[in-house]
């Protein structure tokens, strides 16, 4: 054969090896286990990560935080601000074949408004949500709600069938049948061990780029399955033998050494980041006291939290950080001077003396097997030692943090102080998303801080008309934050991830995405 000929031959000889490729299944390992298939019924990152495979949403956030037509086509607003109509796009389809209308959506809408923080604040807004046709429905307001598009787009919002979205959002669903690129595959699921999904040939994605949450949605690799392997080790080693293909959280002390393994590339893929806060319990002593939290400020190091889990990647860190993402419209540097100054540990002590502390017990909750959560939470032992305070240290796993923090009892029948946990970035870059910043006492996030003022500069920044004046009340909910800390803020970490070095168009993304990612 002729050169010429071997060349215009090439892509047809290519073609059955590409197809294979694709054809192969992806094998990834989740940051846990998927236990519930209800990504409404829990804020579990791993159920969000499923919901976005099986589930598809109305609206889809890209990666400047910007809200795009996902399943719908467009929207109408009237000139009062009060009637939104969403018409959905043509070919939309559910797994079992039939087609989605609008009744699913308003239904989903609301299943998604009773339990998420945007969701309800949109509930509270809302006269009415109602089908018009197969197409069209309509959510008809008391008030403007300017945050209408990010919350669809960037919350979660996922649409069901009718039959599942009526039941409540405090109950499970039983089946996750949704309109998404992959189909959940049931009988290949065992709940916290394994789970697996097949690509959705019933689906059509918009003919735009992928950016995050937006865009095109197109499917390329036919089956996903999901591993797990709790043992950091033992996950890396799989993923240089080629057993798996991703990696989500690798340990960052292995990365230096899977950043040599040939095949494997790691990456940092979040353009968000994650911050981390230590949670502090405000309805129990020594933390209900607002001036012992305040004292705590001078001597926290946010740089030394990190180093605990980066050693010297500091490309891994952004410190000094706030409440709020720092790429997003709302970030923010106001208050910022209590944690970017220099630290002054004596100044610190000084002022846990006159806060009236009397050396209540603190129990501090560590998480053993969420390892940048236990070596941070070294580093706030070790701190408050030096402070002059009452600590009790108890390692637990993770699991059992979770339900220990929902106590709550005094430290003395089995209650707590405080933990450290991480935001999920999106859920940060705003103050209608950042849970850990509500004050509204027992219905508060973990901790119950009870804050009326952070209450509400909530309500201001839902109500605010344009990007300028929610900007405006983000850096007062910071600035505020900052004086009365729902939980105290340690920077942000970007967590890389790892995989082998022939899967291509990974999705920049906050929490790995499937769609557009290929072999080759």
């Amino acid at each position: 054969m002729r050169r010429r000929d071997l060349l215009k031959a090439a892509p047809a000889l290519m073609a059955p090896s590409l197809a294979h490729a694709q054809a192969r299944p992806l094998r990834y390992i989740p940051n846990a286990g998927l236990s519930t298939i209800d990504p409404i019924w829990t804020t579990a990152l791993v159920a969000g990560i499923h919901g976005y495979m099986v589930f598809d949403t109305l609206y889809g956030l890209d990666h400047t935080g910007q809200s795009h037509p996902q399943m719908c086509a467009g929207h109408e607003v009237s000139a009062d601000g009060l009637t939104w109509i969403f018409t959905l796009r043509d070919g939309l389809m559910f797994h079992d074949g039939e087609k989605v209308l609008a009744k699913d959506c308003a239904q989903s809408v609301r299943r998604w408004g009773s339990r998420d923080s945007f969701g309800q604040a949109l509930m509270a807004a809302a006269h009415e949500i109602e089908a018009l046709d197969d197409r069209r429905f309509r959510i008809w307001l008391k008030k403007p709600f300017s945050q209408m598009l990010y919350g669809l787009g960037a919350r979660g919002c996922f649409m069901m069938p009718e039959r599942m979205a009526k039941i409540p959002g405090t109950e499970q669903i039983k089946e996750a049948v949704g309109s998404g690129p992959f189909r959940f595959l049931p009988d290949a699921w065992v709940s916290g061990v394994s789970a697996a999904y097949a690509k959705f040939d019933g689906y059509v994605p918009r003919q735009e780029p992928p950016s995050f949450l937006a865009g095109g949605k197109a499917v390329n690799i036919q089956r996903v399955e999901w591993v797990v392997q709790p043992d950091a080790a033992t996950a890396a080693a799989a993923l240089q033998k080629g057993e798996v293909d991703w990696l989500e959280v690798p340990l960052i002390d292995l990365c230096p050494m899977l950043r040599k393994s040939p095949g494997v590339t790691v990456a940092v893929n979040d353009p968000f980041g994650w911050p981390l806060v230590l949670a502090l319990n405000h309805a129990q002593p020594p933390f209900n006291n607002p001036k012992l939290r305040r004292a705590l400020l001078p001597a926290i190091d946010q740089l030394q939290f990190l180093a605990s889990v980066i050693g010297d990647q500091m490309e891994l860190a952004r410190v000094p950080s706030g409440y709020f993402i720092e790429s997003q419209p709302m970030a923010t540097r106001a208050g910022m001077e209590v944690l970017s100054g220099p630290r002054d540990e004596a100044l610190a002590k000084r002022l846990i003396g006159e806060s009236g502390y009397a050396g209540e017990k603190i129990v501090m909750l560590a998480a053993t097997d969420r390892l940048v959560y236990s070596q941070m939470m070294q580093v706030a032992r070790d701190l408050f030692v030096r402070l002059g305070l009452n600590v009790d240290f108890q390692p637990m796993d993770w699991g059992s943090v979770v339900t220990r923090r929902t106590s709550h009892e005094p430290v003395s029948n089995g209650g707590w102080s405080c933990f450290i946990t991480q935001i999920e970035g999106v859920a940060a870059s705003t103050p209608g998303g950042s849970f850990e910043l509500r004050g509204s006492g027992p219905k508060a996030w973990f901790g119950w801080p009870e804050d009326g003022e952070l209450e509400r500069l909530r309500t201001a920044w839902f109500d605010a008309p344009d990007l300028s004046s929610q900007q405006a009340i983000a850096a007062q909910v910071q600035a505020r934050a900052l004086q009365t800390l729902p939980c105290i803020p340690l920077g942000q970490l970007f967590q890389p991830t790892a995989f082998r070095s022939d899967l291509r168009d990974i999705v920049k993304a906050a929490f790995p995405l499937f769609w557009g990612v290929r072999r080759g």
